[in-house]
């Protein structure tokens, strides 16, 4: 009988597997985090995005949040509307450019988002716990890596790839 569930990935497993499980058990350890909240793991993505955004002085578009978080504009309008109707996030018609929407947090969401900010902190520390944390070296080199792999475009040629693993720490 195959069995799905948190259990300990096999010793053979391959790098991908292990990205896909970690991201799953990740995805909803943080849904579980925010439910209180009301919000999910996407829209948590959205208004802490947002929020990052809004304190350093932008109101960015839909377009230009959906590039910062990678999340499609489609999926980001969505949830900006979704976020709209519960009164957490503003969308604007952008002054110079008709086909924009600008998006803000309503003062409620600014609430929400430093809320939600917090608790997805406390449970990546948790999370993390078995590298020794958040700020540990070994979580730090963990993101390292994992930056790595996110930057490097997927049709790069494997002669091309060789040369960027990344230097040891001193």
């Amino acid at each position: 009988m195959y069995l799905i569930g948190m259990s300990t990935a096999s010793k053979g497993s391959t790098p991908g597997y292990l990205v896909w499980r970690l991201s799953t058990k990740w995805r909803v350890a943080v849904d579980r985090a925010l439910a209180p909240l009301g919000l999910t793991h996407a829209q948590y993505t959205l208004i802490a995005s947002l929020h990052g955004i809004w304190r350093s002085g932008h109101s960015p578009s839909q377009r230009q949040l959906a590039d910062h978080t990678g999340l499609e504009p489609l999926y980001v309008s969505k949830l900006a509307r979704a976020l709209e109707s519960s009164g957490l996030v503003r969308r604007t018609p952008d002054p110079t450019d008709t086909r924009a929407v600008r998006l803000s947090l309503t003062l409620e969401g600014q609430k929400t988002a430093r809320r939600a900010i917090a608790e997805v902190h406390t449970l990546l520390d948790r999370l993390l716990a078995p590298l020794g944390g958040l700020d540990a070296p070994r979580t730090q080199a963990l993101t390292r890596e994992l930056r790595l792999l996110l930057e490097t475009p997927l049709d790069a040629p494997l002669d091309a790839l060789e040369n960027t693993s990344t230097p040891p720490e001193e």
